[in-house]
This record gives C-alpha cells, sequence and structure tokens, in this order.
C-alpha cells in the first residue's frame, strides 16, 4: 500500500510576491515599530552630523587661535620685522585653507541635516495617517516642505516660518554656524591680502581698501556656494508631503 504524501508549503523564495492589499496589510504595531525604527536611526545619523560640525569647528577655531598666538610670539621676537612678514605669509595661507574646507563641509552638513528633518517630519506624517487625533500634541511639522522644515527646526516654530517671521529667519541664518566660519575666514583671507599688499609696497589705506574688498569677495564667494548647493538640493528633494495653504 502506498501512502500519499502530503505537499509540502512552498518556502518563502517561492512564494509570489504580494499584491494589491496583502501587500500593505500589515498589522497597525508592526508598521509604528519600522516606522519608530527609521525614525531613531535618522535621529541618531542627524546626532553624528551635528557632532561632526561641532569637531569641525573646533578644529579650525583652534588651529586659528593658535595661529594668532604664534604670530603674537613671533611678532614680539622680531618686533614684525622680516620673519614676522614671512612667518604670517607662509601660516595664514594654512588657516585660510582650512577655514574654506570647514566651512563648505558646515554647508554639506547643514543640507544634510535638512534632509534628515525632512525624512522624520514624513515619518510624522505616517504616525497622523495612523492616528490623526494626536495632531494636537505635535510641536514639530508633518511636512517635508520648506515650511514643515522650519517648523521643525527654527526656534520660532510656525510663526518663524511664516510670512511674518521672515525678518528673524534672516537673523538665524547670520548666526549659523557656517555664516560664523564664513565670517571669521573670510576676516583672516582678508588680513593676508592686506599683509601681500604690504609686502609690495603699498601704503596703509590700500593695504586697507585691498583687505576690504577681500572680505567682501571671499564672503560673497562663500554665499554663492551656499546658494548653489542649496538650489541643487531642492533640486533633488520633492517634498511629497507639502504644507497645506490653511496650515502657512
Amino acid at each position: 500500500m502506498s501512502i500519499e504524501r502530503m505537499p509540502m508549503p512552498p518556502v518563502a523564495s517561492e512564494m509570489p510576491p504580494a499584491t494589491g492589499e496583502s501587500a500593505t496589510a500589515l498589522p497597525v504595531a508592526v508598521r509604528l515599530q519600522i516606522l519608530a525604527t527609521e525614525h531613531w536611526s535618522l535621529l541618531a545619523t542627524r546626532s553624528l552630523t551635528w557632532n561632526e560640525s561641532f569637531s569641525r569647528s573646533s578644529m579650525f577655531l583652534s588651529a586659528l587661535s593658535g595661529s594668532v598666538v604664534a604670530l603674537a610670539l613671533v611678532a614680539q621676537a622680531s618686533t614684525f620685522g622680516e620673519a614676522f612678514n614671512v612667518f604670517s605669509l607662509v601660516l595664514l595661507p594654512v588657516v585660510f585653507f582650512l577655514g574654506v574646507g570647514t566651512y563648505a563641509r558646515l554647508v554639506q552638513a547643514n543640507l544634510e541635516d535638512a534632509r534628515w528633518v525632512s525624512g522624520m517630519n514624513r515619518l510624522r506624517h505616517a504616525y497622523l495617517e495612523l492616528a490623526p487625533e494626536l495632531e494636537q500634541y505635535f510641536i514639530t511639522s508633518s511636512h517635508d516642505d520648506e515650511i514643515g522644515l522650519v517648523t521643525t527646526a527654527a526656534a520660532g516654530g510656525r510663526h518663524a516660518a511664516s510670512g511674518t517671521g521672515g525678518l528673524g529667519v534672516i537673523l538665524q541664518g547670520l548666526v549659523t554656524t557656517p555664516v560664523t566660519i564664513a565670517v571669521i575666514d573670510s576676516v583672516v583671507g582678508a588680513v593676508l591680502v592686506a599683509m601681500i599688499g604690504a609686502r609690495m609696497g603699498s601704503g596703509m589705506a590700500p593695504s586697507v581698501a585691498l583687505g576690504a574688498l577681500a572680505f567682501a569677495v571671499t564672503f560673497a564667494s562663500m554665499a554663492a556656494y551656499y546658494f548653489r548647493s542649496y538650489g541643487a538640493y531642492r533640486a533633488a528633494n520633492e517634498p511629497r508631503f507639502p504644507t497645506p495653504p490653511e496650515k502657512t
């Protein structure tokens, strides 16, 4: 007598892919677990981005402080003679280059941070799709456009994102870490150009004018780099859940 064998269930690799409603029929608890895991991953990544920004800024400011102390010692020893001029023209370009690299990395880090905030706003949107009654308890935004980013990241919240808070947004931008580093590095570039002008025999007034021009050109170049990078970021990150008109 032959014994019929029951057919074995197909393994996962042999099962057809889920389609239609079965593809999204996950329990709410599983969805929340997936969203929370991604949320914590973005938080950790954002923390690493901020730590790198602080480390790069501290490294540049430490190098600048050490350079100023070294220049002061050389100036005292040489009474601002030839040794001081040569030492300055060797040291200041290195500090200036370090500042340019720091500024470029800070701009990249800020745009990366904006991407992580945008991702967390999308996750909040998913939370509110699962539990819309919780919206009144959220002080951050669930929209991934520029207004949503400012609402989540700015100290003024939704007021800072609106037209009435435009001045506050501008002032906040002027005191950010990249702009601060840009101003300091522009001063270093201005001093370097002024010293080169003085080295070439120009008087005090022309050297000061050259330094002021160098400051303006350096700061404008850094601002142009930021706006170009921000434009590329906007072009590559189209919002999926823009802020509705009634919330602007």
